[in-house]
């Protein structure tokens, strides 16, 4: 939940959840002091809870939302979301999140994988997935994104993940997942831009590299953060040495974000993110 700042608002929150006997596991807030907003998760057992499951986001926005201007989502972690994954060729990042979501260690189904070549299908095959391929040229965009996303919809997707999809997603398809589509690229941008970014990084002799997971608006690689890290370099690595740990650090920012994304640990206010810990 988001709104303005002002006194008593953890007070609020929690004696409403009290007063109906809830039991608070997880309770996190943060004030930016420079636009004065309020942000706050909270995590509360049901066990005990007396508003029925299906009224609590009613009782919540007669009862506290309105009196404090409040914005604000409710989900429920017994709930498993359906990710809908988007590759090109470029494999690590799609068997990391395989390796995740095999194990059983994230609370998400896989039910598709889409890609614009036919690379990766063995890897789906051999993890059961139903694996669409839907070529683009700039003449058919339009028609291959509608056949996207109807595939999206037979599937009942709730979020999108381009694990190195190597296409620029249109307004129109973004507009149908708000903040539910996550990409992730290098952090080179926009100072090596195309197709060889290693390549100039290295020969510019840059001290760091690093990886960026985002939610995907219509202005390119510019949406709210979710992620970031980076590592060092010098100049006994080559080209090669940086492509390699490059995708090691893909792998790891993308897995955290979605993480994130999956328990409800991201809240986007404008163009920024405030994630919970």
């Amino acid at each position: 939940m988001h709104c303005p700042d002002r006194t008593g608002l953890v007070a609020a929150v929690t004696d409403w959840l009290y007063k109906h006997d809830g039991n608070i596991l997880h309770l996190d807030q943060h004030v930016d002091q420079q636009q004065q907003v309020f942000f706050m998760r909270v995590q509360w057992d049901l066990a005990r809870f007396n508003i029925p499951r299906d009224k609590i986001g009613e009782f919540f926005q007669i009862s506290i939302a309105e009196r404090y201007a409040m914005q604000w989502t409710l989900h429920f972690s017994d709930e498993m979301p359906r990710m809908a994954i988007f590759v090109s060729k470029l494999s690590h990042c799609l068997y990391d999140i395989l390796s995740h979501t095999e194990s059983g260690e994230w609370p998400v189904r896989v039910p598709v994988i889409i890609s614009n070549h036919a690379t990766l299908e063995p890897v789906a095959r051999r993890a059961g997935i139903d694996y669409h391929v839907v070529p683009i040229t700039p003449d058919t965009k339009a028609d291959a994104e509608r056949r996207q996303l109807d595939l999206l919809a037979r599937h009942n997707i709730d979020f999108v993940v381009l694990a190195r999809y190597m296409q620029i997603v249109s307004p129109d398809f973004i507009a149908r997942y708000p903040n539910r589509i996550i990409n992730i690229h290098h952090s080179f941008l926009p100072a090596f831009a195309g197709a060889n970014p290693y390549r100039a990084a290295h020969a510019r002799g840059v001290k760091i590299i690093g990886a960026t997971a985002h939610y995907v608006t219509p202005e390119l690689d510019a949406g709210p953060i979710i992620e970031q890290d980076v590592a060092r370099v010098s100049h006994r690595d080559s080209v090669a040495d940086m492509i390699r740990q490059g995708q090691d650090l893909e792998k790891l920012v993308l897995s955290r974000a979605i993480w994130y994304h999956l328990n409800h640990k991201v809240l986007v206010y404008g163009n920024r993110t405030v994630v919970f810990g």
